[in-house]
C-alpha cells in the first residue's frame, strides 16, 4: 500500500486540497475555540460571583464580631479582646480585594509573567495526553470494572 506506516504512533490523515473544505475546517476550529473561551468566561464569572457572595457573608460576620468585641472591650477595658480581629481583618481584606478590587488583575498579570518567563513550570507531568493514551486509560478502566465489579 505504498509508504503509509501502520504503526500506532504515526497516524496519517488524508490531505484535502479543496480550499472550501479547508475553510470549513478552519471555521469549525475557530467556533470550537470561541465556544470553549465563552465557557471559560462563564466559569470565571461564576467563580467571581461565589467570591462576592462569600465576601458579603464574611463582612457581615466581621462587622458583627467587631461590634461584639467593642461592646466587650467597653465592659472590661482590655485591648487583648481585639486580638482575634487581626486575622479576620486580613481575611476580610483579601476577599474584598478579590471580589471588588484589583487582585484578579494582579493574578492575571502574574500568570502572564509565568507563561512568558517560566514556561517550563507549566509542562504537564507525563506530557500532553494523546488519543492513544486516552483510549488505553479507558480500556484499563473497563478491565478494572470487569475484574472488580463491586468497587465502582
Amino acid at each position: 500500500m505504498g509508504n503509509k506506516s501502520t504503526s500506532h504512533s504515526a497516524v496519517s490523515y488524508p490531505q484535502h486540497d479543496d480550499p472550501a473544505y479547508k475553510k470549513c475546517q478552519e471555521l469549525k476550529m475557530e467556533r470550537w475555540i470561541q465556544m470553549h473561551y465563552q465557557i471559560k468566561e462563564r466559569e470565571q464569572a461564576m467563580e467571581l460571583a461565589r467570591t462576592r457572595e462569600l465576601f458579603f457573608w464574611l463582612s457581615g460576620f466581621y462587622l458583627t464580631s467587631f461590634f461584639v468585641t467593642v461592646s466587650y472591650y467597653q465592659r472590661i477595658k482590655r485591648s487583648i479582646v481585639f486580638l482575634p480581629m487581626i486575622p479576620l481583618t486580613f481575611i476580610c481584606g483579601y476577599y474584598a480585594d478579590m471580589a471588588y478590587g484589583s487582585k484578579l488583575h494582579r493574578i492575571k498579570a502574574e500568570a502572564n509573567m509565568i507563561m512568558e518567563h517560566e514556561p517550563e513550570v507549566l509542562h504537564w507531568p507525563g506530557g500532553l495526553p494523546t488519543v492513544a493514551s486516552i483510549d488505553e486509560a479507558r480500556v484499563e478502566a473497563e478491565m478494572e470494572k470487569k475484574m472488580h465489579p463491586h468497587h465502582s
